[in-house]
């Protein structure tokens, strides 16, 4: 494998320091051509020192606007805006794209990076969850990879040794990690407020990310995300609650031998994975130890507890827009939780009930189906968008009739 030029979008979230610490570690193996981030920061800033790119995009210019005045007088190219942002996406001469993105922007800069014929390193779960058809017509028309940065869709990938699974196997297993509050009871969890839900037990990650861990959201998209990455329909894909975090995912071929792929809870591992493939390299990331981990355990997860769960099965199977619908509910919840204006249980109460009330055309061929009966991908761009406007409408205008969170109304 010669020198990679690599994008990273999001380089200043947790997957995209992480991704920089990757192709730092192997200068001979990466080089970065692009980043792209939300703000200009300082941190942005020392990124770029470091790696040199050829053009910083930001989707605005933050607190420190100086940041992009001293990228241009070190001779990086700067653009501000979602333009500048799908711009690096689209890099003409990139040669993987990891879109670390968070929520479903991350989808049209997916979208951007596989017109431009560049391989897409999928961290951005959202794309294939709203936009799964959409951006499988649009791979398979440009001829472009699309790969997993997901520790769990990687792991079934590695396991496995193909994205094309449909006859190849009985079903795949996910693990959770169950998040902080796995044996908690009802009680407990009325009380749970944004700092303890953002302390995860095994994973450093961004605030949305982590508590959609605590719901298990983060597994319901998950569960559509693998369909999508391994065109398996939602009851050939499982879900079970592994709170070490050591054993990533598991694939049960035909005649019922499981593979498992393990790790240390370190994300670098699928990044390197992803952006080495089909090489595998040795970078120094620390070995796992066994002896040491001692004791691995597997559950089930508890549907009356973390309903959400149930709730992404239940989006693969109405199809359509049903799946974007899930996830701008479960982004305008998280947002209203975070911001102490719902309570931690409100969270999947507000998303349930938006399930229960979707528009009749937001449903359509489960996932996952790429194209609809007229040979059409079976959604496109302006209904992904009115299905996430209508989603964060319908969370805004009933989120009042759940409380606030325990430390707004004087609990821990």
């Amino acid at each position: 494998m010669g020198s990679r030029r690599i994008v990273i979008l999001g380089s200043t979230g947790s997957i995209g320091r992480q991704a920089i610490d990757v192709v730092c570690a192997a200068p001979e193996r990466f080089q970065v051509a692009a980043l792209a981030a939300g703000h200009a920061t300082a941190e942005l800033l020392q990124q770029a020192r470091r790696v040199r790119p050829r053009f910083v995009a930001v989707q605005e210019p933050g607190p420190d606007p100086a940041v992009l005045d001293e990228l241009m007088s070190a001779g990086i190219s700067t653009g501000i805006g979602a333009e500048a942002v799908l711009s690096a996406a689209g890099w003409p001469d990139a040669d993987v794209v990891l879109n670390a993105i968070t929520g479903v922007a991350g989808l049209w800069a997916s979208l951007a990076a596989i017109e431009a014929g560049n391989t897409l390193a999928l961290a951005n779960k959202e794309t294939l969850v709203a936009g799964g058809a959409l951006v499988k017509h649009l791979a398979r028309e440009r001829g472009v990879q699309v790969v997993p940065v997901d520790s769990e869709p990687s792991a079934i990938w590695q396991c496995a040794g193909s994205l094309d699974l449909k006859d190849r196997v009985s079903k795949v297993i996910l693990t959770a990690s169950g998040g902080p509050f796995w044996k908690a009871t009802a009680a407990e969890l009325s009380r749970v407020t944004p700092s303890q839900a953002l302390r995860h037990p095994t994973w450093r990650m961004g605030p949305k990310i982590t508590v959609d861990s605590a719901t298990l959201m983060n597994k319901a998209l998950e569960v559509i995300e693998a369909c999508w990455f391994f065109d398996l329909p939602p009851e050939r894909v499982d879900v079970v609650i592994h709170p070490q975090s050591i054993v990533h995912s598991m694939v049960v071929m035909e005649d019922g031998s499981t593979l498992a792929q393990m790790a240390p809870p370190d994300m670098r591992y699928p990044i390197l994975f992803a952006l080495s493939y089909p090489e595998r390299i040795d970078v120094g990331l620390p070995r796992l130890d066994l002896a040491q981990v001692g004791n691995l355990t597997f559950g089930r997860p508890d549907p009356e507890k973390f309903p959400a769960l149930v709730f992404g099965y239940t989006a693969a199977r109405m199809g359509g827009t049903v799946p974007a619908i899930l996830n701008a509910a479960n982004e305008q919840a998280v947002a209203l939780f975070l911001r102490g204006e719902l309570s931690f249980p409100g969270i999947t109460a507000a998303v349930g009930a938006v399930l229960e009330n979707v528009p009749a055309e937001a449903k359509g061929v489960s996932v996952p189906a790429v194209y609809g009966a007229n040979g059409k991908p079976a959604v496109d761009r302006e209904a992904i968008r009115a299905a996430d406007a209508w989603a964060r409408e319908a969370v805004a205008s009933m989120a009042g009739r759940w409380p606030a969170t325990a430390a707004e109304t004087g609990g821990d």
